[in-house]
């Protein structure tokens, strides 16, 4: 690893960075909240959130970490001060930094809310040393959101990440490609992204504990075991990770929604509503995307664990009215009274809506003709004016927990769902 300040090679052969915003959703209420700057802040999901989504870098000076509940943090620190989230401002800022980040180099995969890879091999030729590179796209998120953010940059993703959480806040940690192996020769292999405790416990059951020990696996035990991605694991631990970035939002292989309800939830209208939600939720989302779907897996989390069913309508579609049939059927039929903790809605085998009719219609419970022109409608009221200012009736006794980010989200295509 070297300090910013040397003097490093213009041209490297391969040159990526990654942008990794500082406790972003904290710095968002920070600077959009400026009484809040230096205080210990935790974000909740929520007013009545009990659990810390992101903490402010006082609070996490003090022992305040993310997935901390609320009640154990203030122990802690008495003085902490509670923020609810705001998904869509945060969805907003990161949107406008992915943008100024491709002002500057065009390569940009949004890896999630608060993170960016970003290639910056082929901008050699325009702006110089992949160093000062990285420098304009530090000033360009700051210029942009008024944030800062740390910086890793190498020449393999994985080895960027790991630069990237070295020194923050307001980091800036460059990791020359030829000194990567060395630099992460005593790595634990498991802070290496993509490698969980599962492949963890693999590698050491064979001698591999930290990236060093790597070069005494041979590469085809891995790739016997794991596949490809065994092999890749194989060169991330010496700095030669070949993946390369992404840039497209692939088509989704399922879309869902779920949401936690109050702990051992018993009456069968509560349970109804919650999956009335999520089935309005997936619907429109679904139609937003001009996607169907036949097969839905509707589910509950109970203490006993989930039950629940993958059901298919007669033909693929997109009905909300269809899909809370479903859910109805597995009320009906799965649920013994137990309490619920959590409801799942997710369409399971999601493809782009049919534009010829088919000639053996099967018929449905609902009109299709009549529901199509009615959810236009609703959701273009919706679109126009926020989410669920209509809705069905039901739903006006539905949870008041506020939307949440998606793991995945992206601020374009199917992803970029709150």
């Amino acid at each position: 690893m070297v300090d910013s300040r040397t003097v490093c090679p213009v041209h490297w052969p391969r040159a990526i960075a990654l942008v990794d915003m500082n406790a972003f959703f904290a710095s968002v209420e920070a600077r959009d909240f400026p009484r809040l700057l230096g205080k210990p802040v935790a974000v909740t999901n929520g007013e009545q959130g009990t659990c810390i989504i992101t903490c402010s870098y006082e609070a996490r000076a003090i022992g305040i970490y993310t997935g901390m509940r609320l009640y154990e943090a203030r122990q802690l620190c008495p003085e902490l001060i509670q923020r609810p989230a705001r998904p869509e401002v945060y969805a907003q800022v990161s949107t406008e930094i992915m943008q100024a980040l491709t002002r500057v180099c065009p390569d940009v995969e949004v890896f999630s809310v608060d993170e960016a890879f970003i290639d910056v091999t082929p901008c050699q030729r325009l702006y110089g040393s992949p160093v000062y590179i990285a420098r304009l796209l530090k000033q360009a998120v700051f210029q942009t959101s008024g944030l800062l953010c740390s910086i890793g940059i190498s020449g393999d993703r994985t080895t960027a990440k790991y630069a990237a959480k070295l020194n923050k806040p307001d980091g800036f940690t460059v990791i020359p490609p030829w000194e990567a192996r060395e630099q992460l020769k005593q790595v634990a292999v498991t802070e290496l992204c993509g490698i969980a405790k599962g492949i963890g416990r693999f590698l050491a059951e064979r001698g591999v504990h930290v990236c060093g020990d790597m070069q005494k696996l041979p590469i085809g035990i891995l790739a016997k075991r794991f596949g490809n991605p065994g092999r890749r694991i194989w060169y991330m631990a010496q700095g030669a990770d070949p993946e390369p970035l992404h840039y497209d939002v692939v088509a989704p292989r399922s879309i869902g929604h779920g949401k936690v309800m109050p702990p051992d939830t018993r009456e069968r209208d509560v349970i109804l509503t919650y999956l009335m939600h999520m089935t309005v939720k997936v619907s429109a989302r679904l139609r937003r995307h001009h996607l169907e779907a036949q097969t839905y897996l509707i589910a509950l989390n109970t203490m006993q664990g989930w039950v629940g069913d993958k059901l298919k309508l007669a033909v693929a579609g997109n009905d909300t009215r269809e899909l809370y049939g479903l859910c109805q059927r597995v009320v009906r039929y799965h649920w013994q009274g137990q309490g619920v903790y959590q409801v799942q809605v997710t369409a399971l085998d999601p493809h782009p809506i049919k534009q010829q009719i088919d000639m053996f219609d099967v018929k449905t419970p609902v009109n299709r003709e009549q529901g199509k022109k009615l959810f236009q409608a609703i959701d273009a009221v919706n679109d126009r004016y926020g989410e669920m200012v209509l809705t069905p009736a039901v739903l006006l006794r539905r949870s008041k927990m506020p939307n949440v980010i998606s793991p995945a989200w992206k601020p374009f295509g199917h992803r970029k769902t709150i």
